[in-house]
Parts: C-alpha cells; sequence; structure tokens
C-alpha cells in the first residue's frame, strides 16, 4: 500500500502524520526561514581507528561529507564514542570514551569543528568501576548540562548514570547518580526529552537489541516500554543517538557492528512508530559510533517565489518539465512549442507542508509531488499526505548558485533526473548524483 511514496508498513506508518497534526512527542518542525539553514555536525571515530576523531556535517542528517578527518588525536588512550554539544559560551565539546576499561572520561572542545584542543581526562569518582563507555551529552530544559554514561565493575553489569555539570566551564561535574529503572546490562543510553517525559534509547547488552524507556524524571524511575526487535530494527545493534528533523520528526541512527553497516530510522508519532531502517549513504561501515548535532545557522538555498523554470546544472539544455502528468528532463529553449514551455514553468509559492520550503505549481494549477518516489503533478486533494509530497526544502546544490530540493516528508531524499525521468531518490555519496540532484532556478520559459 502507497502513502505519499511510501510502502506502508508496521514501522512505516508514523510517516503518513506528517503535518496532520503535530505528532504527540514529536520535535517542534519548521525549516529555518530565508537566510537561515539547517546544519548537522557528526563526530566519530571509525573503523580504522580508535584514536582519531572525524567531523562531518550534512544539510539532511542524511549527506554527511568530511568536514576534516581526523580532527582530533587525544594525547594519550582512545577516542571512542565522542559526543558532541554546542554550549552556552560558543564553543563546542566533545565527551569521549578514554579506553577500553578504566574509570575516566575525556573532554575537548573547539571554536569551529575542525580544530579542537584537549581540555581534561575526569576520573569518575565511583569505587570499583572497571569500564567507562559511551558518555553522552545531555541538556535539560532547564539548562543544566548532564553527561549520560555506562558504567560497570565487571564488564557485565552496565548501568547508566548521570553526571551534572556544577559550573558553567564544564570542568567540576557531580557524582555519578544511576538512572534507576535501566537495569543490568544496558549501555550506550541516549536521552532526549520532549515535553515532560524523559526517553531513553539503551543497548540491552544481553539481547543485543536496543530498548526504549520512559521516565517523569531524568534519573528516573524508567519504565521500560518496548524490548525485542521492537521497531523492526534488527540486532546486534549499538551506538544509538536520536536528532530532531525540520519537518517534526525524529531521527536515530545505530550501528549494526557485525555486519559493518550504520543505519537510520524515523519516527513521526512520539516513538511508538519507526520507518523500516535505512543504509547511511557514505559513511556506512566506516564511521562508528557517533552523535548528531543539530544547529540552525545562516546562509542556505532559497528558491525565488513566481514563474520559474528548473535547468539542470549537467545537461544544461535540459529542463524540468511535466508531460502526461509526469515529471522529465527535457530539452528546452525560447524556440520549443509554446505547449513545451508552458509544462516547463512553474509558479514557485510557499511550501504547502511548510511555509519556508517550497511547492511548484502548473499553470493548470495541479502540482509537483512524488508517488512511490517518481515526480508527477496532481491536483491538491487537501490532504496532510499531499501537502508533504508536494513540498520540497532547498539545500546548496552541487555547483554555486544552484540548488537541490529535499523531499519534506522523506528527509534525505532529493528531486533528480534518472534517466531524464525525475524521481525523489536517497542522498548518494557520488558526485554524479549531486549533480543529477541538482538545478538552476531561472526565468520561466512560458
Amino acid at each position: 500500500m502507497r502513502h505519499g511514496g511510501a510502502i506502508l508498513g508496521r514501522v512505516a506508518l508514523g510517516a503518513v502524520l506528517v503535518m496532520a497534526m503535530l505528532p504527540v512527542g514529536a520535535a517542534v518542525g519548521a525549516a529555518p526561514p530565508p537566510g537561515f539553514a539547517t546544519r548537522y555536525t557528526m563526530t566519530a571515530f571509525t573503523n580504522s581507528s580508535e584514536s582519531n576523531m572525524y567531523v562531518y556535517e550534512a544539510p539532511d542528517a542524511t549527506g554527511f561529507r568530511l568536514l576534516r578527518g581526523p580532527a582530533y588525536t587525544p594525547p594519550s588512550g582512545l577516542i571512542r564514542d565522542p559526543s558532541i554539544l554546542r554550549h552556552t559560551d560558543g564553543r563546542y565539546y566533545v565527551v569521549y570514551t578514554t579506553n577500553w576499561t578504566g574509570n575516566t572520561i575525556g573532554f575537548a572542545t573547539s571554536t569551529d569543528r575542525v580544530n579542537w584542543t584537549f581540555l581534561r581526562n575526569h576520573t569518575i569518582p565511583l569505587s570499583g568501576i572497571a569500564n567507562t563507555w559511551a558518555p553522552e551529552w545531555f541538556v535539560d530544559s532547564n539548562g543544566s548540562v548532564n553527561v549520560i554514561v555506562s558504567l560497570s565493575t565487571t564488564g557485565s553489569d552496565f548501568k547508566p548514570y548521570r553526571l551534572t555539570a556544577t559550573n558553567s566551564a564544564l570542568t567540576a561535574w557531580s557524582a555519578p547518580a544511576v538512572l534507576s529503572g535501566i537495569a543490568p546490562n544496558y549501555i550506550d543510553t541516549f536521552i532526549v526529552r520532549t515535553g515532560s517525559t524523559y526517553h531513553a534509547f539503551a543497548k540491552n547488552e544481553t539481547t543485543k537489541f536496543i530498548e526504549y524507556a520512559t521516565a517523569s524524571s531524568l534519573t528516573g524511575p524508567y519504565t521500560v516500554r518496548r524490548t525485542g526487535n521492537w521497531a523492526g530494527w534488527g540486532g546486534p545493534r549499538e551506538g544509538q543517538a536520536v536528532v530532531p528533523l525540520d519537518n517534526g520528526g525524529w531521527r536515530i541512527f545505530f550501528d549494526g557492528y557485525t555486519v559493518g553497516t550504520y543505519y537510520f530510522s524515523d519516527s513521526y508519532d512520539g516513538f511508538a512508530t519507526w520507518t523500516a531502517p535505512g543504509v547511511l549513504p557514505g559513511l556506512s561501515g566506516f564511521a562508528r559510533h557517533f552523535t548528531v548535532l543539530k544547529e540552525t545557522v545562516s546562509g542556505g538555498a532559497t528558491v525565488p517565489a513566481g514563474a520559474r523554470s528548473l535547468r539542470s546544472v549537467n545537461f544544461t539544455d535540459r529542463s524540468v518539465r511535466h508531460r502526461s502528468s509526469l515529471g522529465y528532463l527535457e530539452q528546452v529553449s525560447a524556440s520549443s512549442p509554446a505547449q513545451t514551455r508552458q509544462e516547463a514553468t512553474f509558479t514557485v509559492v510557499a511550501g504547502l507542508a511548510d511555509p519556508n520550503c517550497s511547492s511548484l505549481r502548473a499553470a493548470d494549477g495541479r502540482y509537483l509531488r512524488h508517488w512511490d518516489f517518481r515526480a508527477r503533478l496532481d491536483a491538491d486533494d487537501g490532504s496532510a499526505v499531499f501537502r508533504s509530497d508536494a513540498t520540497f526544502c532547498a539545500r546548496p546544490g552541487s555547483v554555486s548558485g544552484s540548488v537541490t530540493l529535499e523531499s519534506y516528508n522523506f528527509p534525505g531524499r532529493y528531486l533528480r533526473h534518472r534517466n531524464f525521468e525525475l524521481w525523489v531518490d536517497l542522498y548518494q555519496d557520488s558526485a554524479a548524483f549531486r549533480s543529477d540532484s541538482s538545478f538552476r532556478v531561472g526565468a520561466a520559459w512560458a
């Protein structure tokens, strides 16, 4: 069954809800206004090195490209599981696992995400600790800065603990407090808060599945709500990190470490159901246990309103055109027949699902939208699914002055030409894909 470009299944059902109403538990979703852009920064260690941190960025939580690598090497020990934070002082901080055994976590800082400086190793003040793994930043709604870390005395009794910064310089920390209700043996606990609820995603180190728990307090008690393969993610899985998306959903990343694959999955209904796992383009099998920081920054791309043409950057004599209600990339010029020029002209209007994005309306009033990921024209039926299908968010294209158009309801999928047909395809880390999905916005042909 199809709904706005997806195959409807048990874990994909939540995607239907995009913009029907604000999903319970979802992030407040809105693309940045003109002049601003979303930026996702990833810090990771890699399969090739546990002692070097790599930094990546993406506009869409999907197409991550290397910013610098290696970007940081600690003076000693490892840098596994680096978690990134932007603090109120404007600086970036990472906290990381310093070794397979021991009782310390490491801290480093940067002003630009590229050049990093070692700060210190912090000793966990708890007797008998043999393993200190996977520290993760968590900033609560009251502004408190916390680190959630997995501690063990035996290597098989991991529990999540909270450390809270006791000064703004992040140089002093409280004693560790256990997160009650998440019983041994759990690692890699990652927490987000929506409203008054804390949501914990933790790997059950015994079953190797990522489980889900909730609480009304950061330290618990947590109630485990979902166990086993509850979300369809499979197993073994670990290294989970959760980030908000511009369209109001949430994305989780996790490591299929036994098969050398990194995955992502999205939820739009308060973490109840999730889309089928997709493979993270480009970095799957290379990047390991990472976190992702979302920011709104200046810049970005826009598609000017009004009658416009979309001209391919790699087939410069071809433009986006509809024909027989389907989207194509075809040769168009000032001498083309009037119908051809009219069908290659669209009126750019505020996005039907998000006014900070765009929708493309044809001369007959229908809109360009995706259906089973094929671009086509349809009349607005007033549904939330249609509004989402017909909304595209501009990102910078492959060449200066060009744009790419990201699907609003399928983040990471872009309008692109394939055999001169228009599709909405998942980002691929290749120069060919980036060119195929880039367009120059030009004057109307009609």
